[in-house]
């Protein structure tokens, strides 16, 4: 199975000669940073109107929640990502490849998206965060076993997030 998966991951990545389709792939792949999300919500949240700022700091839980579920299965399973030079800082940051903090991540806010935000933005992220997936293989920072589990891990927590709120909220 892990050698379909390196098969199947190595047939998705963009070599260099690629310049047009890297960029756009490096561009979705650095899309779905935490960081860029993280700072996104906190200005939302001190700026937005009060409808907004409960959303904006509810779904930066979720990320928060999601990203330490991540780092453990992470250093639980202890993947090494894919021999390659780009994305230098993931590498350094984060050695592990399994699952993909950004697939879990981009799907996690769809899904949130899809439970409280209007539906154009809905659709945009559900068009957007398989393409943060398939970015990530094609960039060759992932696997494509890593993004899947991470895109299941993303519903799942995405899932759990609305029913959670809308039981307690």
């Amino acid at each position: 199975m892990l050698q379909r998966d390196t098969a199947w991951s190595k047939a998705l990545r963009l070599e260099e000669g690629r310049p047009l389709l890297r960029a756009i792939a490096a561009v979705l792949a650095h899309s779905g940073d935490s960081w860029f999300w993280g700072l996104g919500l906190l200005v939302v949240a001190f700026t937005g109107s009060p409808g907004a700022r409960v959303v904006s700091l509810r779904t930066l839980a979720a990320i928060a929640a999601l990203a330490a579920v991540v780092l453990a299965i992470k250093l639980l399973i202890r993947r090494r990502r894919p021999e390659g030079e780009w994305g230098a800082i993931y590498r350094t940051t984060d050695p592990h490849s399994f699952p993909s903090g950004h697939a879990a991540r981009a799907v996690l806010l769809a899904v949130l998206a899809s439970g409280w935000g209007p539906p154009w933005l809905a659709i945009v992220l559900a068009v957007w965060a398989p393409l943060v997936a398939v970015s990530r293989v094609a960039m060759g920072l992932h696997y494509l076993s890593d993004v899947v589990g991470g895109a299941i891990l993303g519903l799942v927590a995405g899932g759990v997030t609305l029913a959670v709120v809308s039981a307690f909220g």
